[in-house]
């Protein structure tokens, strides 16, 4: 009888928050995908053993927030050519296939450039119904990584549509019928009911909450309070995920707030929270000012609400979104190249080459406003590390933004080269906290698998996932998350030293929430009337998934 095929990480110094376990020195035992307890059978000797003594041990990052599949990356990324010409390609090795870079990578770099920083897993932020299909036929291209998205939901017809019938029942059902059909895991709202604005009328777009929607006479209000309700109703395990309205304008703070408060007290996870947090008048760069410090004192008393910030990092990237009014905003600043898409009774898009540049005023106090948040939300299990890739900047800025936020110094001497005016407008020069290590695990690793409800993930427990990242220590924090020792996913060395040592295609994450089946009629109906596609091509096979792996609701999943 053979023994179990086991692998060792003998004495790293682990961090592990979810477990209460802070730079610890410990052992950690893996037995095919999955950590376990260490065996008791004293003849037992693991296959393999990695020696992390004197190294920093941490589970396997994950971005909860980013765009990386599906419809409008793929655009993106033929909408950037000269990126394709002008920076360094990947390689193809045995192992690797090779793959392009820039602010939007080729599905292959995708995967790879993840897993050599430490991350394990990510999820896509808005995919439109019609484009699952799309999108998992692109996670079945990306290595290295298990995979997620979340589905657009804040202009869809049927959904604005039962909240105008006021039948609750209606919404709830098409939610997670919606949520099966595509295999998603959460539901979007991008600009509620703005979008559907913009696209019934020139240049359009909701100013506020309050704004009713045309034809279907409901407000944004209603949109973030009915499906936040419907989601918990149904028991997801992420909540209703939201790009709040009027993104990136001045003085749309107060949108934000609103926006808060109309979750009502039900779970609601406000995304790339630094787009939304801005003073001042519109058009008016004279008055645009921070407005981190009263929407964080709200986070702060406000349980309810978790947040990612979508940190600006100085330089070239991509602005693509799902909210297509403020494509055609950027566009008008940079005046480039511009890319808009009106989604059949779902959503829109945009898409346009974007720089941030430091000297810029405007541009310099996105950048503080990002560290503020990570800085004054007081619960670091609220607040998660995010660029909004690549609307924010590349997720391969992610060891930058770890030291920024560990070493104040460092920080203020990027500040001194921004304009004065950013220390006036901001209270980032004020700030004098550091990040610990165990901090960076929380934001990085178990703070979004607990607001996800990823419970095999984020931590190094018995029944966790294998997937962990090993990591040098340094003094320079930067140097320390860009190139880790050893990163494990699922059991397997991916990484080591920076080199692809195996490659796998990895898990997709979905919900299958349960629903009154009866309410299908009334869909398939409206559907059949509206769609240009046929009712029964439009759900996403299982087929199409590489390997399922079903999130549970709290009320239970669909049995066969």
């Amino acid at each position: 009888m053979s023994l179990p095929d086991y692998t060792k990480i003998s004495q790293g110094i682990v961090y592990d928050p979810a477990n209460g376990i802070d730079g610890e020195v410990r052992d950690i035992w893996i037995l095919d995908q999955h950590i376990v307890d260490a065996p008791t059978d004293r003849a037992i000797r693991p296959a393999r053993v990695i020696d992390a003594q004197g190294l920093v041990v941490m589970p396997g990052g994950i971005d909860m927030h980013c765009h990386i599949a599906g419809p409008k990356v793929n655009t993106a990324r033929k909408m950037r050519p000269e990126e394709k010409r002008r920076d360094k390609q990947m390689p193809r090795t045995n192992i690797a296939h090779s793959g392009t870079l820039g602010s939007v990578p080729s599905t292959f770099a995708t995967g790879y450039k993840y897993s050599a920083l430490g991350y394990t897993t990510a999820f896509d932020a808005a995919v439109p119904p019609i484009g699952a299909r799309h999108a998992h036929e692109e996670f079945d291209d990306t290595p290295c990584i298990d995979k997620g998205f979340y589905v657009l939901m804040g202009n869809n017809h049927y959904v604005m549509q039962s909240l105008m019938q006021q039948e609750p029942g209606k919404l709830k059902a098409f939610i997670a019928w919606l949520l099966n059909a595509t295999k998603g895991f959460a539901p979007k709202l991008v600009n509620p009911g703005g979008v559907e604005v913009w696209k019934s009328k020139q240049a359009g777009n909701v100013s506020g909450l309050d704004t009713k929607v045309d034809h279907f006479e409901v407000t944004p209000r209603q949109i973030v309070g009915g499906v936040a309700r419907a989601a918990a109703e149904l028991g997801l395990p992420h909540p209703v995920h939201i790009h709040c309205n009027n993104l990136g304008m001045p003085g749309n703070w107060e949108t934000t707030l609103e926006t808060m408060r109309a979750l009502e007290g039900h779970r609601g996870h406000i995304t790339h929270i630094q787009f939304h947090s801005y003073g001042g008048g519109e058009g008016d760069e004279n008055t645009f000012n921070s407005k981190a410090i009263p929407l964080a004192d709200y986070v702060n008393s406000h349980p309810n609400i978790t947040v990612d910030v979508g940190q600006v990092l100085f330089g070239e990237t991509t602005s693509m979104t799902g909210d297509g009014p403020l494509g055609y905003f950027l566009s008008k600043i940079y005046g480039g190249k511009w890319f808009s898409a009106d989604t059949e009774m779902e959503s829109g898009c945009g898409i346009t080459p974007i720089k941030y540049r430091n000297k810029s005023l405007v541009h310099a106090l996105q950048w503080a406003i990002g560290l503020e948040w990570f800085l004054l939300v007081q619960d670091p299990w609220r607040v998660v590390m995010s660029t909004d890739h690549p609307n924010g900047g590349s997720f391969l800025a992610y060891p930058q933004i770890i030291r920024l936020l560990m070493d104040s110094t460092y920080r203020r001497d990027i500040l001194k080269t921004c304009p004065p005016e950013v220390r006036q407008r901001s209270s980032l020069a004020d700030i004098d906290r550091e990040y610990t290590l165990n901090e960076i695990a929380i934001i990085t690793r178990a703070g979004p698998a607990k607001i996800l409800g990823l419970a095999n993930k984020g931590h190094l427990g018995p029944g966790a996932d294998a997937d962990i990242t090993i990591y040098t220590p340094n003094e320079n924090a930067e140097v320390m998350f860009e190139m880790p020792r050893v990163v494990i996913k699922s059991g397997r060395v991916l990484v080591e030293q920076g080199e692809i040592r195996e490659s796998l295609i990895g898990k997709t994450l979905h919900v299958q929430p349960l629903y009154d089946i009866e309410m299908e009629a009334d869909i398939q109906k409206w559907f059949e009337k509206y769609y240009s596609i046929r009712w029964r091509n439009y759900p996403v096979d299982l087929s199409y998934l590489h390997q399922s792996c079903v999130i549970p609701t709290r009320h239970g999943d669909l049995q066969g």
